[in-house]
């Protein structure tokens, strides 16, 4: 009973809100914190095994699978998931991965269209695909994780470095929109960018922080970088 009453009191108790990348360990510990604070959860995977695990340990949680990097697989998601759902309240990416080291001469092409592919890529479909339902939303969020290294780069670290930026640069661009587009009573949608050294570990406070981001104003959060750790 206590626990069902902290979750109504969550503000994103009955928001629909979807997990890109849900299947990692920071995936799964941001769905299960979601279903714990009251959201209809939507995660999304492109191994159906593992997101059938995933659902186990967070039940009531829907799961789709599709490739995040494939235009065409991402406006089909959407469509699978308003035709289910209706529209979608929050967009939490955790697509990602990490590549490097070398120095410069290491920082090879195979990695560099890895890391694009993964990080900015599948952040570019999603958004466009969901953009005008988080703009509809009267709590819409969009919350990304990048790194230190976007302000820190060094050689050997250079693809990623780079590749998150672009990711960070795009939210922005989408935090910009949303400010643009905010209705007379004030801004309803946000944008966020989680910065981590190294995510591992941080999957807790990483969740909560997520769940949070509903209990704040749209304006206070967005286009913020906020530190983890």
């Amino acid at each position: 009973m206590t626990e069902a009453v902290d979750a109504a009191r969550r503000s994103v108790a009955g928001r629909t809100v979807l997990v890109a990348g849900a299947t990692s360990t920071a995936g799964r510990a941001v769905s299960a914190a979601l279903a714990g604070a009251g959201a209809r959860v939507i995660v999304v995977g492109s191994n159906g095994q593992r997101l059938d695990a995933l659902v186990e340990s967070v039940p009531g949680a829907f799961p789709y699978v599709c490739d995040l990097a494939d235009p065409p697989a991402v406006t089909g998601l959407a469509e699978r998931v308003h035709a289910d759902h209706g529209m979608i309240d929050g967009l939490i990416h955790l697509v990602g991965g990490w590549r490097g080291g070398g120095g410069l001469a290491g920082q090879s092409d195979e990695d560099w269209a890895f890391l694009h592919r993964n990080i900015v890529t599948t952040l570019r479909n999603t958004t466009r695909a969901f953009n005008a339902d988080l703009l509809a939303s009267p709590a819409g969020r969009l919350a990304i994780v990048s790194s230190v290294s976007v302000g820190t780069p060094t050689p050997g670290g250079a693809n990623y470095a780079a590749a998150k930026s672009a990711a960070e640069t795009w939210t922005r661009a989408v935090g910009h929109g949303f400010a643009k587009a905010a209705l007379p009573s004030g801004q309803t949608a946000a944008t966020a960018i989680f910065v981590v050294r190294a995510l591992d570990g941080l999957e807790p406070e990483l969740a909560e922080r997520v769940v949070a981001l509903w209990d704040v104003p749209a304006a206070s959060v967005t286009n913020t970088r906020i530190p983890l750790g």
